[in-house]
């Protein structure tokens, strides 16, 4: 069997067993209330995010943590496979040398932001008596992402030797040496946020992220690196069929769970690859959502004005009166061609 028919076939049965779960974990997130807001959290939310509130008040009630079914199934039918393929004598061939190491590094993210975001979900939704806050604190969940972020740099760092960026056109990587752990953490926890600021529309986040991924998919195919190729497609497949109930009118949304963790593990599999300049070119719509956010945050700050109607950016184009589902096929289709020139930027 060819690596590619194998990496197909572990997309569909992702896809598959996902769809089969998928409408008994929504009843169940359901039965468990783990929804969008019931009336008290609405209150708040309404009052943190009113732009926001006002064009997705329908949504309350919605369940929320189908990212959660993602991570579970994928890191599972990982599980399986991983090991069945080497029992089955398949060679598991590796951009790095340290195998174990790079599966290691990818789970740790995938699952401990994972955890963070469920947290997040937990505290927001749940809304405990006597708590002010909705979810966590801003301050006290950006220095839990910076401390896991600094774990998982510092891994890549010692365990990996990695320590370099590759530079398009001159065919050559730049090695920043002990840099590398600050600038791997900081890469890590904006991709983690950038993911989860755009979560705002039906389908927008994962649908840039599937998008992303198949790029990143292509390129790892390409050095042969089996471990992430296998662990990309696992994801797609799952990820599609979450999509399918996220689109417009959604049924279920990823939460912090999902949107969290995708962000950082989007970011890590940048790093592992070599291609966290190309990865700014095919995940530029998440970049640019969470740059409108800091610069109109900026901006109310310094000048006392905005730049932008309303942040992050697809927020603004409401305002204009455009419609959900078109705000989200345009950005869809704006992505496909910024992933292909990414994949282009990175293959030169």
């Amino acid at each position: 069997m060819s690596s590619l028919a194998l990496l197909l076939g572990l997309l569909l049965f992702s896809f598959i067993i996902t769809s089969i779960l998928i409408v008994p974990f929504i009843n169940l997130l359901y039965t468990l209330k783990f929804q969008r807001a019931d009336q008290k959290t609405k209150d708040v939310f309404g009052k943190l995010t009113p732009i926001f509130d006002k064009f997705h008040r329908a949504k309350a009630g919605k369940p929320v943590g189908g990212g959660l079914l993602v991570i579970v199934v994928v890191s599972l039918l990982f599980a399986i496979v991983f090991p069945l393929l080497k029992l089955l004598g398949i060679e598991i061939t590796s951009l790095h040398a340290n195998l174990q190491a790079n599966v290691n590094i990818l789970f740790f993210t995938f699952l401990s932001f994972g955890i963070l975001g469920l947290y997040d979900d937990v505290k927001k939704f749940f809304h405990f008596e006597g708590e002010r806050f909705f979810g966590l604190r801003m301050r006290h969940k950006f220095v839990l992402q910076i401390f896991l972020a600094g774990i998982i740099a510092m891994m890549l760092y010692q365990n990996l030797g990695i320590d370099f960026i590759h530079i398009p056109f001159i065919a050559t990587s730049f090695h920043l040496g002990w840099v590398y752990v600050p600038f791997a953490t900081f890469v890590i926890v904006a991709f983690a946020n950038a993911v989860n600021i755009t979560d705002g529309l039906d389908g927008l986040a994962a649908g840039i992220l599937m998008i992303s991924l198949f790029g990143l998919w292509f390129l790892s195919a390409a050095i042969l690196d089996i471990p992430i190729s296998i662990f990309i497609a696992l994801w797609i497949g799952s990820l599609i069929s979450f999509l399918y109930f996220n689109v417009f009118p959604a049924r279920m949304f990823m939460g912090d769970v999902g949107a969290l963790a995708f962000g950082a593990t989007l970011a890590v599999v940048g790093l592992l690859l070599g291609k966290i300049l190309a990865l700014v070119i095919i995940g530029a719509i998440f970049v640019f959502e969470i740059s409108s956010s800091f610069i109109q945050l900026l901006s109310k700050k310094i000048w006392k004005k905005k730049i932008f109607l309303a942040a992050p950016f697809h927020l603004t184009l409401q305002q204009k009166g455009w419609e959900e589902p078109k705000i989200v096929q345009r950005l869809w289709l704006v992505q496909i061609i910024l992933m292909l020139f990414g994949v282009w930027l990175a293959v030169i």
